[in-house]
């Protein structure tokens, strides 16, 4: 089974339908999961000035869900829906071609839950990008073709989750990133500075304070130790970038009220995740999926384990 033929600068390879039979994979592509019924153009935008940034392959993915046999016209159904996704790749290749024509490019068509072959590859990528259909909770587990939560709670790299048009451009806007002084915060730190760097633009590192049971008097000194621990945790990536500009901030209120309220000026937000989720994606921390709900901008998750 074959898909499409790649594209780009790179000579043509056919793209398989199976993962042996496909492209090889190159550390560092950019990989986008592309739905043939929703053509995620934002989110192939933003992958697109990604991979360039990067100067990395910008891998287009198609998975086609297993189709129930027990339909007599079974065959045909899945014959539709390979040929709807075939056209989708071809679409989608042609969509970044004509953004940025220089930018290697290959795409995949292969057999699996979607979800599933996306968490697959990120083995092998740099960084994954999804377009958010704004699905409620329920919707984000029971549909079959929903990726947002489950790929963003367990694949092995970061992923980036671009929703509407109005967002998807990057421009000189900051970096947002959430610090609390855990692994996985530092971890999305480390990737904000490195975003920063190929943007040539500032990181914005906010520690969100839920307000405090103690005393009005001890308030002081409890907002003082949380500025002293968040520079502490920026100092090593400061000094691996001095070129960067760094706002620090100690804001109270709710994380995701707070970094959504962010969000609105921020060319990303960065959020750390501990390890991986569970199958259905429901370990996926409450302030990354508030986030995935409520930010005005594309939000990147960010592993703990993240390769450097």
């Amino acid at each position: 089974m074959t898909g499409p033929a790649a594209h780009g600068d790179e000579p043509a390879e056919a793209a398989g339908g199976t993962q042996d039979a496909g492209v090889p994979e190159a550390p560092g592509d950019v990989l986008v999961g592309v739905d043939p019924q929703d053509f995620p153009v934002p989110a192939l935008a933003w992958a697109a000035d990604e991979a360039a940034r990067r100067r990395a392959r910008l891998r287009l993915v198609l998975a086609l869900p297993p189709h129930d046999s027990r339909y007599a016209d079974s065959d045909h159904r899945r014959s539709t829906a390979r040929w709807a996704g075939e056209t989708a790749l071809v679409a989608a290749a042609e969509t970044v071609r004509s953004l940025r024509p220089r930018l290697p490019v290959v795409t995949a068509l292969l057999d699996g839950r979607p979800a599933e072959v996306l968490c697959r590859l990120s083995e092998g990528a740099g960084l994954v990008v999804v377009g958010s259909r704004r699905l409620s909770r329920a919707e984000e587990f029971l549909s079959a073709g929903s990726v947002v939560v489950p790929v963003s709670a367990r694949a092995d790299c970061p992923v980036a989750v671009v929703g509407r048009p109005g967002h998807a451009a990057g421009g000189p806007r900051p970096l947002v990133v959430g610090i609390d002084g855990s692994t996985h915060s530092v971890a999305a730190a480390a990737f904000a500075f490195q975003e920063a760097a190929l943007r040539g633009t500032s990181v914005r590192a906010l520690w969100i304070w839920r307000w405090p049971a103690v005393p009005p008097a001890e308030e002081g000194d409890a907002v003082r130790e949380r500025r002293r621990l968040l520079a502490g945790a920026l100092a090593p990536l400061r000094s691996a970038h001095p070129d960067i500009g760094v706002a620090q901030e100690v804001l109270r209120g709710h994380p995701v009220e707070e970094l959504a309220r962010a969000s609105a000026d921020a060319a990303a937000v960065v959020v750390g995740r501990r390890g991986r989720g569970g199958y259905t994606g429901m370990r996926l921390g409450s302030v990354v999926h508030g986030l995935l709900h409520r930010a005005d901008c594309p939000v990147i998750t960010v592993p703990s384990k993240q390769r450097e």
